[in-house]
């Protein structure tokens, strides 16, 4: 296994665990983030992120695999299962990720998946009759972004 594998062993190993600091502490301070919902996210967003969503999700279960590094990359495939806390819905989130890795550090970092069908499942019929269009998926990102907002605003009061 090599350097940048065992960083993203490392990372998902932490995130089984929910060992929020490690992951936290995998990012480099000029990290990147994306994925369908979290778009352009610093590394101060981003490591809020995972502890925001850490801290509301009492019944994940990950796991992961095909972790692999190609040239500069690495990538991986994970699995969530979870209830979507905003509807009490389960979901089986399945993921493939990609990173770029400088120093030891995840640099940049993104997740895709199939967002119609995280949504008909986050979402039950709203998402299965709305999960596909533009304007569905755009107010998700916006309600997803302002609880990441109010979330760091706590942080930084405490």
């Amino acid at each position: 296994m090599t350097p940048n594998e065992a960083l993203i062993h490392q990372f998902y190993t932490a995130f089984q665990q929910k060992d929020v600091k490690t992951m936290q502490n995998s990012y480099d301070d000029q990290a990147i983030f994306n994925d369908a919902v979290f778009i352009n996210l610093d590394a101060q967003e981003v490591r809020a992120m995972w502890q925001m969503l850490l801290s509301r999700s009492e019944d994940m279960k990950l796991s992961f695999g095909k972790v692999k590094e190609d040239g500069d990359k690495v990538t991986a495939y994970w699995e969530a299962h979870y209830t979507f806390t905003a509807t009490g819905k389960k979901v089986v989130n399945k993921i493939d990720a990609e990173f770029e890795i400088k120093d030891g550090k995840i640099i940049r970092h993104t997740d895709t998946f199939n967002f119609y069908k995280w949504a008909r499942q986050a979402f039950g019929s709203g998402g299965l009759l709305l999960g596909w269009t533009n304007v569905f998926k755009e107010k998700v990102r916006q309600t997803a972004k302002k609880k990441l907002d109010d979330y760091m605003q706590k942080l930084n009061q405490q």
